[in-house]
């Protein structure tokens, strides 16, 4: 019990995991002017492109982080499905990515569109989309992980669309912007203390 501390260089963050194990009652899409469409084994960089920019406000990593060979079997595997949510120029605003690796279950392993797309409605298009494909034969369990570095709304978010929280665990990590994975810049409302403490040294 009580307050443990967090290394300069690193950042902390709760993890909350969440359920859905009954395919919710079908519901229309809500209108909307993009469009949903599958990126089969898309190209890493250009993957890593679009995955920054929906991620870096709220300190996503992990994939870009990656090797180019270990993103590339990611993938290519075809039990994970990455969509992109694209414009009417066609340029890609956001992303879905499924990961029906687990038997009998599939994990909304990404789920984003860019910042300023946030907070429009857009979200329940993209939710809509994900439960419709995630919920196939022999799905029965679809789950999502949301932290406290991500968008404020978005434990509620998931929430309203029938998640239900299992599980909540505290997750710490190095800085990516302190080891270049991400701009300095990145995420402003997350202090970057590690940057903070070698300037007053």
């Amino acid at each position: 019990m009580g307050l443990i501390p967090v290394a300069d260089g690193d950042v902390a963050t709760i993890v909350t995991s969440l359920e859905m194990r009954e395919r919710p009652r079908p519901a229309p899409l809500p209108p909307s002017s993009f469009a949903l469409r599958r990126w089969r084994a898309p190209d890493p960089d250009r993957y890593r492109l679009l995955f920054r920019r929906v991620g870096a406000p709220w300190l996503w990593f992990s994939r870009l982080a990656m090797g180019t060979q270990q993103l590339e079997a990611i993938l290519s595997d075809d039990r994970i499905e990455v969509y992109a949510a694209t414009d009417r120029a066609g340029i890609e605003v956001g992303i879905l990515e499924l990961d029906f690796r687990e038997s009998g279950q599939c994990q909304l392993a990404y789920l984003a569109l860019v910042p300023e797309l946030v907070g429009k409605g857009n979200g329940g298009w993209l939710m809509r989309h994900a439960l419709a494909l995630a919920w196939r034969k022999g799905v029965e369990r679809v789950w999502v992980h949301t932290c406290t570095l991500d968008h404020p709304s978005a434990l509620g978010f998931y929430r309203h669309y029938g998640f239900v929280p299992y599980r909540r665990i505290v997750e710490t990590f190095p800085d990516p912007r302190l080891a270049g994975i991400l701009p300095i810049e990145a995420a402003p409302q997350i202090p970057c203390l590690g940057r903070d403490s070698d300037s007053r040294r």
